[in-house]
């Protein structure tokens, strides 16, 4: 394979990965709490001998994946009414009790299982500074304060835990909307909590659709592009071919 090839399926394979990000980005549109994310590239330059008519050392430009870089930027609120429904206003994860031990996530959206314990849609609970949350029959409505308190129609009945890091970024999705990390949480300084309410996705799909037209559309040219370098090769060798 040429390096003229070599260079468009590079860009081939960055178009390539950028539309796999964007179409979870579009597939996620509805997940509570869901960062919009991006693929993040860098020129990867490489010295090449050159040809017979070029004359010194001769560079050819590379697209390298650099990896994944996330829209921490809020979702709107929206208001379900339910009673379980929480969303975070500012920097801050709720902490959840996993099989794998305590993850974190800004999707809100809760529920009671049959013992009373405020859980995920997975089953996984809610944790409180005192532990998992749990609400009793004999707690009546309960209501969570702007700053995570838990109060019940006998009186306060724990806090909710809200974290931060110290890079953000750094935290690593593991699915069902969860993150985790090696570093120390610590509690949330600037964050409040309203109930009733979702934190939507920030995924803006008229603005990641545009951009897969974009990449589609790139993606063609540069295909095309080799089609008419590889025809003219092959024109070429043909020609040779019936030189006496």
């Amino acid at each position: 394979m040429d390096n003229s090839s070599l260079v468009s399926l590079s860009y081939q394979l960055a178009a390539y990965r950028s539309m796999d990000v964007i179409a979870n980005n579009l597939a996620n549109v509805s997940t509570p709490g869901f960062k919009r994310e991006s693929v993040k590239f860098e020129e990867m330059v490489q010295q090449v001998l050159p040809s017979e008519d070029q004359k010194g050392p001769q560079s050819l430009s590379f697209v390298r994946d650099a990896g994944v870089s996330r829209d921490l930027s809020g979702g709107r609120l929206e208001r379900t009414g339910s009673p379980y429904d929480l969303a975070i206003n500012g920097n801050g994860y709720f902490v959840l009790q996993t099989a794998a031990g305590e993850r974190y996530t800004r999707n809100g959206h809760f529920t009671l299982n049959a013992d009373g314990t405020i859980v995920t849609e997975q089953g996984d609970p809610l944790l409180g500074d005192g532990g998992p949350v749990t609400v009793t029959v004999d707690d009546g409505d309960v209501s969570f304060g702007p700053d995570g308190t838990i109060s019940g129609k006998q009186g306060q009945m724990g806090k909710l835990r809200i974290v931060q890091f110290a890079n953000e970024r750094a935290l690593t999705k593991i699915g069902a909307s969860l993150y985790s990390t090696s570093q120390t949480p610590t509690p949330a300084t600037d964050a409040t909590v309203s109930q009733g309410m979702i934190e939507s996705s920030n995924v803006q799909p008229v603005i990641e659709i545009s951009r897969m037209i974009e990449l589609m559309r790139s993606y063609e040219a540069t295909a095309t592009l080799d089609k008419s370098s590889q025809d003219m090769k092959r024109q070429a060798i043909e020609k040779l071919g019936t030189v006496q």
